[in-house]
């Protein structure tokens, strides 16, 4: 009956006339085509690679990820140059699977996500339809109101405030989970989201979340001082300006650059996201900084704001920009950071008051409850 009842729900509607789309599945927005012949010389030579690329990859994983394990102790520094270089699209899902844990998940859970998604209710069910539409909206899978692509993103926000009742929904979620589920399968999508925001591998993401998103604070901190620390001149200008992350790098951490960045540089981020962890999110930032430090330091308040939401199109260029940002070396100082962000805001201990002698009554044996933390509407 619940069944029945959420398939009515999401009865699909009008399909929008077909358009030119882009490789990813993105409806193009330049319909400026380049010459013929031109197109072809470059396709061909394009794919050739990619076919070279495949190969490689597919040997290094075996079959179905079965040599991944093996491969990745033999030879780390080989996975992570490929990693670096660009996971191969057709593998992409994989992949990411493997290196983030999910899989190990999935397979330790089975039926878990079914159980989730039909006999479980979530008090975020509204807000996760309203905000649906909203996410990637120029891809195909997902521009047809209550289509499968939509029903697919509803699925996995759902099981997952209903698995983490402490998260929750909050609408940055949606970006992520929409990324996942161009790659993979929604059962897929949800180990991954519960392999990232739980830590599978890496520091757990659920605080970027959770009420008063406590990590976004700290990850705008952290960035701040990197900034100041890689380029002063820059940093002393922010300062005069009075500019700060939040204005403009929140998303960056919230979806990992999945909100407003072009897809191919999107992924890019992602491949290594998933592999090393957040500190890519800040080297990235960091590259842009310094790609456009000239324009930027010149600029006053109002077109800085505007520029750093808005990069130039020859910044985003993957091939430039992520080589820059790994020549960026941020692991030991963000550590650093942390400890320091710690300490800054650590709360003071509550005074305590004298203990009565007096035996206690029924009332006083219970404990004080506990509120956990609401997920932001």
């Amino acid at each position: 009956m619940e069944r029945k009842r959420a398939n009515e729900e999401f009865d699909p509607g009008p399909v929008s006339p077909a358009k030119p789309i882009d490789k990813y599945g993105f409806v193009k927005q330049d319909q400026n085509n380049p010459p013929e012949g031109l197109t072809k010389n470059k396709l061909a030579s394009e794919n050739e690679r990619e076919e070279s690329k495949v190969r490689k990859w597919r040997k290094m994983i075996g079959v179905g990820g079965s040599d991944w394990k093996h491969y990745v102790r033999r030879k780390p520094h080989v996975v992570r140059r490929r990693i670096r270089r660009g996971i191969p699209d057709c593998l992409r899902g994989l992949v990411w699977q493997l290196i983030s844990g999910s899989r190990d998940l999935l397979l330790m859970n089975p039926g878990v996500y079914e159980q989730l998604v039909i006999y479980e209710t979530s008090a975020s069910e509204l807000d996760i339809i309203r905000d649906i539409s909203r996410t990637f909206p120029s891809h195909v899978f997902f521009q047809q109101r209550h289509g499968p692509g939509q029903r697919s993103l509803y699925n996995v926000l759902k099981a997952y405030s209903v698995y983490d009742r402490d998260v929750g929904y909050v609408q940055g979620m949606g970006f992520i989970a929409g990324l996942l589920l161009l790659y993979m399968s929604e059962e897929d999508a949800f180990w991954l989201l519960v392999a990232l925001l739980k830590g599978a591998v890496h520091a757990p993401m659920e605080g970027l979340y959770l009420a008063g998103l406590p990590l976004v604070q700290q990850y705008l901190f952290q960035f701040e001082q990197l900034v100041k620390e890689h380029m002063p001149k820059l940093g002393e200008h922010f300062s005069q300006e009075m500019i700060n992350p939040s204005m403009y790098a929140s998303q960056w951490f919230i979806t990992v650059f999945s909100y407003s960045f072009p897809f191919p540089l999107a992924l890019r981020i992602w491949d290594v996201f998933l592999y090393e962890g957040v500190k890519v999110v800040f080297q990235v930032g960091l590259a842009l900084m310094r790609y456009c430090h000239d324009d930027l330091i010149k600029l006053p308040f109002e077109k800085l704001i505007h520029a750093l939401r808005n990069f130039p199109e020859d910044a985003m260029n993957p091939d430039t920009l992520l080589p820059m940002a790994f020549s960026i070396k941020v692991t030991k100082r963000l550590e650093e950071l942390k400890l320091e962000y710690e300490k800054r805001n650590v709360k003071p201990p509550c005074p305590v008051e004298p203990v009565s002698k007096q035996p206690k009554t029924s009332t006083d044996q219970s404990s004080p409850t506990e509120n956990p933390p609401q997920p932001i509407p």
